[in-house]
């Protein structure tokens, strides 16, 4: 039966099922399918009309769909995205707003805004999304959900739309963890046994966050020591992240830029605020800033690489608040994202994954802390979630 989408989480054209090819793991469970991955015979949007108008209509299915598929899952439909999937925010100025369910005057966070909402409302059991600078992790803390960012490429994304492929990730929401490791050992592929975890502790991003979020988080960062022992206390960015978010900024345009020039220049899209401005921007990149920026990605990636070795857990929060209003200014979501995008964009720049946890509230609202461990150490992130979920 079709979902009776009470949310506003899926697309007008994305009211399908499709039934499991085979039986397995995820038997029984239902998933929704962010807008920016093919489904053989349905359209794709990526959350722009004038992409929806100007692409046919894909004849083969994102691998990762035949995988859950596979694995025993149903999937019952396609949920919105922000334009193209370059925002945060949940608002698509062409299709509107995903109502989140644990803050319903709040935006639910994007991206991956429809499937965040969905899986929180128990519209599906799960639900696929893509971070490129935080499109899970985000919505996840917003909505009070399992979100994870895997290591880059280790799931393979295509079949779908890119943003920003050196950064793009295929990711996935869930209420509870156990429902979220199932779907990690059928995405993740041969499993890693994880070592003992090292916690550390992001002293500047939770500086970074403010004090109240500091606070909030307190009481989910004692569950962690409880059970895996002290955390260490670190310096990870000695005051650069405003300089790293820059150069996030700059790399993810010259990636967006790369991919869809020639559509741009052709279609002469309508974009709505924001990304209007982004793709503008994109478009007068200087490439020698392009070229420095990479060198200090590298830079990035080897000081993360040498804080986390193989077995460091990093915790930091998520998000630098709870969800936005709705109806915010542009301004001051332009804000909230920059200050975001500080705490999203590390493990971007480094490959790693990283997972949001629902372990917190503030002013009534979800919050999530975050965990990230050593390239392809995804497994380290999904046996932390278990276990700090059984210790409640």
């Amino acid at each position: 039966m079709p979902v009776n989408d009470t949310l506003d989480a899926f697309v007008s054209h994305g009211h399908f099922e499709l039934a499991p090819t085979s039986t397995g793991p995820l038997e029984g469970l239902t998933f929704a399918l962010k807008d920016l991955f093919h489904v053989a015979g349905v359209p794709t949007a990526a959350g722009s009309p004038a992409w929806l108008a100007s692409h046919g209509v894909p004849a083969e299915n994102a691998p990762v769909v035949d995988m859950l598929l596979g694995a025993g899952a149903r999937l019952v439909g396609k949920t919105h995205t922000d334009e193209m999937a370059w925002s945060l925010n949940g608002e698509n100025h062409h299709y509107g707003t995903p109502i989140n369910p644990a803050a319903p005057e709040r935006i639910p966070g994007g991206s991956s805004s429809g499937s965040a909402a969905a899986t929180a409302g128990g519209l599906v059991d799960f639900a696929i999304g893509s971070d490129t600078g935080g499109s899970v992790r985000l919505p996840a803390s917003y909505c009070g959900l399992f979100g994870l960012r895997p290591t880059h490429g280790r799931i393979p994304i295509a079949g779908a739309v890119p943003l920003a492929p050196s950064y793009d990730t295929v990711g996935w929401f869930a209420r509870d963890a156990q429902t979220f490791e199932k779907i990690g050992a059928v995405l993740l592929g041969d499993p890693v046994v994880p070592p003992a975890p090292r916690l550390l502790l992001a002293r500047d991003l939770f500086e970074a966050a403010g004090p109240k979020v500091t606070a909030a988080l307190a009481p989910a960062l004692a569950r962690m020591t409880a059970l895996y022992g002290p955390a260490e206390a670190v310096d990870v960015a000695h005051g650069a992240l405003p300089h790293w978010r820059n150069v996030f900024r700059i790399l993810q345009s010259a990636d967006a830029w790369a991919a869809h020039a020639d559509w741009v220049r052709a279609a002469q899209p309508d974009f709505g605020p924001g990304v209007k401005e982004r793709f503008a921007a994109a478009a007068t990149l200087d490439p020698a800033e392009v070229a420095e920026a990479r060198a200090l990605r590298a830079q990035v990636r080897a000081r993360i690489d040498a804080l986390l070795g193989e077995d460091g857990i990093l915790l930091l929060p998520t998000a630098p608040g709870i969800a936005p209003l709705r109806g915010t200014p542009l301004a001051d979501l332009e804000a909230f994202r920059a200050r975001a995008i500080e705490l999203l964009c590390l493990s971007g720049h480094a490959g790693t994954p990283q997972i949001s946890l629902p372990l917190a509230t503030l002013e009534g609202c979800p919050l999530g802390l975050s965990a990230m461990a050593p390239r392809g150490k995804d497994e380290m992130l999904l046996a932390l979630a278990v276990a700090v979920a059984r210790a409640r």
